[in-house]
């Protein structure tokens, strides 16, 4: 590999500073990229556009990238489908029935139930963080209102279990793309790495932990307890100069007419996706597995080396082969509808797969350039080992609190973590499990990401107070996890 030098920091580094400055990712993402190519092309404008055009349609030449952003596109359908069907709608009405009985004349224990039973909702909706956020928000803003618990909690609630709890099951669209991006940079188990990261991926646990010791506690500070006595003590749910953040079409479940709403057309597929995705990695890595051994050994070898794309490609469009006929043997809608509804979600999902593209591309070229490698070297010499996983944690939260993205963050650092993880002869699992961490940090605090807002909207609160009363949380659990891999990074270095 040639040795770029300074050079090869340059395309990170810019994009990076136009994601902070003008708040595009996707812009700032290609002009990284292109940046890199015209490095490599020794500034030949000629040849580093073109080098540019082939980046992009290089990133289909890996299997696994476009299984990959395929999955993603398909998330968009099956989401629409559970929709339309009435299956989020029915949902909600299971949901509101099982809290009915605890609201009247309870309001000490239906206040924590309703708060535990909004957490446990949006851990089940792990598949996509939107729809987490979304439907928490939008089920139990009118119990939440009727027990006067203030929006800032309900957006807290939704907020801060949607990106933890979707990188915690990584069986959806967060668990491919980051094994797309470890598979990258030279990891040959990806899905083994990612699995053994989640244990030490302290940032979303503690989250998840903190939400509901609040909840049961019932002990706030900061903002946030300014916000419980002022409910309590004038039920005031919001306050008076507060703007709610609310648009009805982001609340929308869009069930069809006539249709009746039933749970069930959203739990059967939503299992089917993920009971199929072990059962699909077992399948891609079996003939991998050299030795003969005991069935559940060999499973769980299987299991480990098995393709992460594959797996969720082929559980998604099962879990959609589920839904049509579920969908049509209960007569909700005709095939021409369902071939339209699949379209409609693709392109609902396209922004996402277009970033998608370009994370796999910007890594592509900092891989060309030696970026991590550069970086990683140049380190050596005042950085230690021991200090590298809570480094790479601050630098990935900073990153993701600026541009408001966990997943652009997750693309450019991942390039840069894992060779100086081996550089430096870190531990790999640590260092990636940081990076992780820090942009899931760094996106909780951001007020301009989109899991932030859309949590404002769906519980309709004023977002700035939103952010302010959850703020607190976030950085304390943000100052123990920046502690654990202080401490870790000298046991286990």
């Amino acid at each position: 590999m040639e040795n770029y030098g300074l050079w090869s920091i340059l395309p990170p580094i810019v994009a990076i500073f136009l994601a902070l400055k003008t708040k595009q990712v996707y812009i700032a993402l290609i002009f990284g990229i292109a940046l890199g190519w015209f490095v490599i092309n020794d500034w030949n404008i000629i040849d580093g556009t073109i080098a540019t055009i082939e980046a992009f349609v290089n990133v289909f030449k890996s299997e696994g990238n476009t299984r990959t952003i395929m999955f993603s596109a398909l998330v968009g359908a099956l989401l629409i489908f559970i929709q339309s069907s009435g299956g989020v709608e029915g949902f909600m009405q299971k949901i509101t029935q099982i809290l009915q009985k605890y609201e009247a004349k309870q309001s000490g224990r239906s206040r924590v139930m309703i708060q535990i039973f909004a957490l446990l909702t949006g851990i089940s909706l792990f598949v996509e963080t939107s729809i987490s956020s979304l439907t928490v928000g939008t089920l139990y803003r009118p119990i939440f209102d009727k027990l006067k618990i203030p929006r800032e909690k309900l957006a807290y609630i939704a907020d801060s279990i949607s990106a933890p709890s979707a990188v915690l099951i990584p069986f959806n669209a967060w668990g491919a793309f980051i094994m797309g991006l470890l598979i990258t940079q030279g990891i040959t188990e990806p899905f083994s790495v990612l699995m053994s990261a989640i244990l030490f991926n302290f940032y979303p646990i503690l989250t998840l932990l903190m939400v509901f010791v609040v909840i049961v506690t019932k002990k706030d500070f900061g903002p946030m307890k300014a916000a419980e006595l002022r409910t309590k003590n004038t039920g005031k749910l919001l306050n008076d100069t507060a703007k709610p953040m609310i648009s009805e079409s982001i609340t929308s479940t869009q069930t069809i007419e006539g249709i009746k709403p039933k749970a069930l057309n959203m739990v059967i597929p939503l299992l089917t996706m993920v009971g199929m995705m072990p059962i699909m990695l077992a399948f891609t890595g079996w003939e991998k597995v050299k030795s003969f051994s005991t069935f559940f050994n060999h499973l769980s070898q299987a299991i480990g080396q098995g393709s992460g794309s594959a797996a969720v490609l082929y559980s998604v469009i099962i879990s959609l082969i589920v839904a049509i006929v579920l969908y049509k043997v209960q007569r909700i809608m005709k095939l021409t509808e369902m071939v339209d509804l699949i379209l409609k979600g693709v392109s609902g999902l396209m922004p996402l797969a277009l970033l998608m593209m370009l994370a796999f591309a910007i890594s592509a070229v900092c891989n060309e350039l030696g970026t991590g490698i550069y970086i990683a070297n140049w380190s050596k010499s005042w950085l230690s080992a021991e200090f590298l996983p809570v480094v790479i944690f601050l630098i990935s939260s900073f990153i993701a609190f600026s541009t408001g993205t966990s997943w652009g963050t997750f693309a450019i650092m991942m390039s840069i973590s894992v060779p100086m993880a081996n550089v430096h002869e870190a531990n790999l699992i640590l260092v990636v499990a940081a990076t992780l961490g820090g942009g899931v940090f760094g996106d909780h605090c951001s007020p301009i990401s989109d899991t932030t807002i859309i949590s404002s909207m769906a519980s309709a609160s004023d977002h700035i107070d939103h952010v302010k009363t959850q703020l607190p949380y976030a950085l304390f659990i943000g100052g123990i996890t920046s502690l654990l891999y202080l401490i870790l990074g000298f046991l286990l270095s």
